[in-house]
């Protein structure tokens, strides 16, 4: 047994080695995986807010057809809106009609059209712009917000005349206090909440992802460069070979996890700090619960990857076929982020993937349900078992593993 285990851990000590001799490598390894939060968390918010900045301190022109409102006409100035007045064209069919004003609004001569016209008491108006440009968009937003303050200064002026209160009138139904004050869920919940909604999608798609490289250079990569051969003739097992190269491809894929997982924690105390976000609130049973739900998964995915990728004859063969099973991944992922958890049936914890996101989701919220945990236990144990057998049938096949052809 001690023979066994020094075999295995020799054989993955190798394959780390070899494979984190790249600076390249280790860059994929460490850099990539510890940033991808952040960059995501931190910092394209802040380009957001600074796009956001940037299209407020904008001064956009517009053309106003039609009638003329000095109110309103006070209000789109305040908005840094440019206005360029016209009469309002015959030969439209009604005020939505671009007619040929389209051709204005393509070129971006005019970041919007407005148009108004009374009617008695009442009056009528259209926004043209174009929805693919920015400015356009942002110009068609401020000339809503314009309107939306102008009806209600009318509405409440013409209720005043009649002797109405117009906030009792308008909104005859309050509510008693804040909405955030009745809601029983503790701000660490609504935060494992918002966080369950997404991280067992990008955990299952990375470790996936960053086992694929790694998988197919200890098996193809060993085939193509002539060295399986010299492996094979080591006093050891095919199934320590394996269990070797899987050790090596779990320790690599597991510590981009880590870094991950770190630069995420990373992030949610910067956000929590920020008050964006609140840091959840999971029991050290979720969180044991967790971690075993991640190394089953990267059990079961890894055997399945070395299997893939020691059937293929190069490189290039393993490549195509690992990069679309990446697909597998991402399809469950997305689909267990719409699942209602309240109430789910037991039955979702023994479908492939979708399990063990499930159960991802569930610890999360911080709900230990023992029923759940013991099917997704089992089921995952199966299928990483299974996944297991099936890549030690790969590598007691000799026409694949010892030929290159």
């Amino acid at each position: 047994m001690s023979n066994s285990l020094k075999f295995i851990k020799t054989i993955a000590k190798k394959e780390v080695i070899e494979f984190v001799r790249d600076w390249r490598t280790l860059l994929a390894l460490v850099v990539i995986p510890l940033l991808i939060f952040p960059a995501l968390f931190i910092a394209l918010p802040l380009l957001l807010q600074s796009e956001a900045a940037e299209l407020d301190a904008l001064d956009l022109e517009i053309v106003w057809q039609g009638d003329i409102d000095d109110e309103l006409n006070d209000m789109f100035r305040n908005e840094s809106l440019i206005i360029a007045y016209e009469q309002l064209p015959m030969e439209i069919s009604n005020l939505s009609d671009i007619g040929e004003d389209m051709s204005r609004l393509r070129s971006q001569d005019v970041n919007a059209i407005f148009r108004l016209v009374q009617e008695n008491e009442s009056w009528s108006f259209s926004v043209l712009y174009l929805s693919t440009s920015e400015a356009s968009n942002e110009a068609r937003e401020r000339i809503l917000l314009s309107l939306q303050i102008w009806e209600s200064n009318v509405v409440n002026g013409t209720l005043v005349e009649a002797g109405l209160d117009p906030e009792i009138t308008l909104d005859p139904v309050t509510w008693d206090g804040s909405v955030a004050s009745a809601d029983a869920a503790t701000k660490g919940e609504q935060a494992g909440l918002a966080l369950s909604l997404f991280i067992p999608m990008v955990i299952a798609i990375w470790t996936a992802s960053s086992a694929i490289q790694p998988s197919i250079d200890m098996t193809a990569g060993e085939r193509e460069r002539g060295t399986l051969e010299a492996l094979l003739c080591l006093p050891c097992t095919r199934m320590q070979l394996l269990a070797g190269k899987w050790l090596a491809v779990a320790t690599i894929t597991s510590a981009g996890v880590a870094l991950q997982i770190g630069g995420l924690l990373f992030a949610i105390t910067f956000l929590s700090a920020a008050s964006i976000i609140g840091l959840p609130s999971i029991s050290f049973a979720s969180i044991m619960l967790l971690t075993g739900a991640v190394l089953i998964f990267a059990v079961m995915v890894v055997a399945f990857e070395l299997a893939l990728a020691m059937r293929s004859h190069s490189v290039k063969e393993a490549g195509s076929l690992l990069g679309p099973a990446i697909l597998f991944i991402i399809f469950p992922a997305l689909f267990t982020q719409v699942i209602n958890l309240d109430g789910i049936e037991s039955w979702w914890f023994c479908i492939p993937l979708v399990n063990i996101l499930l159960a991802m989701r569930e610890l999360l919220l911080d709900r230990i349900i023992f029923e759940h945990i013991l099917v997704w236990i089992i089921s995952s144990v199966f299928y990483a078992a299974l996944a297991a057998w099936f890549a030690a049938r790969q590598f007691k096949r000799e026409d694949l593993v010892a030929s290159i052809s």
